[in-house]
């Protein structure tokens, strides 16, 4: 097939495959730029649908489904990891680019290959042993604590077990995954990088995740991270070394571990927006948002260091909310200075289900994370019964 490369002021499709709240972020870029981009996604009431000059609905998951969407475009990207790789290599074999790659992709699926290809090509990353079944593990427990995560289809805190006691062990899943230590001591750091097709490299000043509690996924993250000067060129060195090896051209969140002596392990990827990048909207100059869209046309990379200190709250729905969202409160925290709401437009909430976030900017770290954290509680996600 005929291959058009879009850019700005240039004729050409860019096709995204999910339409959730990342696409959403993509398209006023986009829009900026006056390129005609289509998005698909199986729920007809996706976030990014009114945004693009095109939706489709369909099953990123589905093979001839992503076949016939990117048969329609010049360019296919992705903003979910859980696409059909198979389709996209055929997409590639037929001359239509794909980026970030069908390899790249078909290697960060299952944090077993990924695991594997951090080990392989001497990325940093904490021990870890590959088992058949978690289920398994009962009768050949691994030294306590430790964690198990499966290898396919975990995401936002699912799929992941802290196992602190053999009591635990009962609760593994049957399915294939892999074992590590559960150290303390360790903050959770990402990294986003970003890779044009010329092989210009950015990556973007560390962030501290601080997860929930309880739902095992992050709530809130705060940039610049609590990191010495030599640990966060550390975590940029490794983020930059995946993406090298990984052989990225477009963006991606490297989640790391860093322990006190500033060891730095890798913990995974995903090549795309992410949610511990949210921040760079408002405190960098070039938004992972705008920087991946640049990326991908092999565009000039934008500059990545901060205007200001940030902190990102997720807004997460209320236990018991199930239904219609509402949002009381948001005009409370509207007032706050410094401060930025983004509602994802999902129309049904439910417990702990990611529904928008909110970031502040200010003079401190401390101070950006107490009025995030301030926004945060003005605001409810919950059901027109519960307003």
């Amino acid at each position: 097939m005929a291959v058009k490369m879009p850019r700005p002021g240039f004729q050409g499709t860019i096709g995204i495959l999910g339409s959730g709240q990342l696409g959403k972020m993509l398209l006023p870029i986009a829009h900026r730029w006056a390129l005609d981009v289509a998005t698909m996604d199986p729920s007809p009431t996706a976030p990014a649908r009114a945004l693009a000059q095109r939706f489709v609905v369909g099953d990123f998951s589905d093979r001839d489904a992503v076949l016939a969407f990117g048969r329609s475009v010049d360019l296919l990207t992705y903003e979910i990891e859980s696409v059909s790789v198979e389709a996209l290599q055929m997409l590639a074999d037929e001359g239509l680019i794909v980026r970030p790659a069908p390899r790249l992709l078909g290697i960060i699926q299952d944090k077993r290959n990924q695991k594997q290809f951090f080990a392989d090509n001497d990325l940093p990353t904490l021990p870890f042993t590959l088992v058949d079944s978690g289920a398994g593990l009962q009768s050949a427990p691994p030294e306590l604590p430790f964690v198990f995560k499966l290898g396919r289809g975990g995401y936002d805190g699912r799929g992941v077990w802290l196992v602190r006691e053999e009591s635990q062990l009962a609760g593994l899943p049957d399915a294939p995954g892999l074992v590590e230590p559960l150290l303390g001591g360790m903050t959770e750091i990402s990294v986003i990088v970003a890779r044009s097709a010329s092989g210009e490299v950015v990556a973007y000043p560390a962030t501290e995740m601080l997860f929930h509690p309880t739902a095992n996924l992050v709530e809130t993250l705060v940039s610049p991270a609590s990191l010495s000067a030599a640990d966060e060129a550390r975590c940029r060195t490794v983020a930059i070394a995946a993406a090298e090896a990984l052989g990225l051209v477009g963006l991606m969140a490297v989640e790391m571990f860093v322990d006190g002596e500033g060891t730095v392990s890798i913990n995974e990827c995903s090549p795309r927006p992410h949610n511990s990048g949210h921040h760079t909207i408002e405190a960098s100059p070039c938004s992972q948002y705008e920087q991946m869209l640049r990326a991908i046309l092999d565009l000039p990379l934008g500059a990545v260091e901060p205007a200001r200190p940030a902190a990102m709250v997720n807004l997460l729905g209320e236990e018991g909310a199930l239904g219609p969202a509402r949002y009381p409160g948001v005009d409370e925290a509207l007032k706050l200075p410094g401060v930025s709401v983004h509602l994802y437009g999902k129309t049904e909430t439910r417990p702990f289900r990611k529904m928008g976030h909110v970031t502040a900017v200010a003079e401190t770290v401390e101070q950006a994370r107490a009025l995030a954290l301030r926004a945060r509680d003005c605001i409810r996600v919950t059901t027109p019964e519960n307003v």
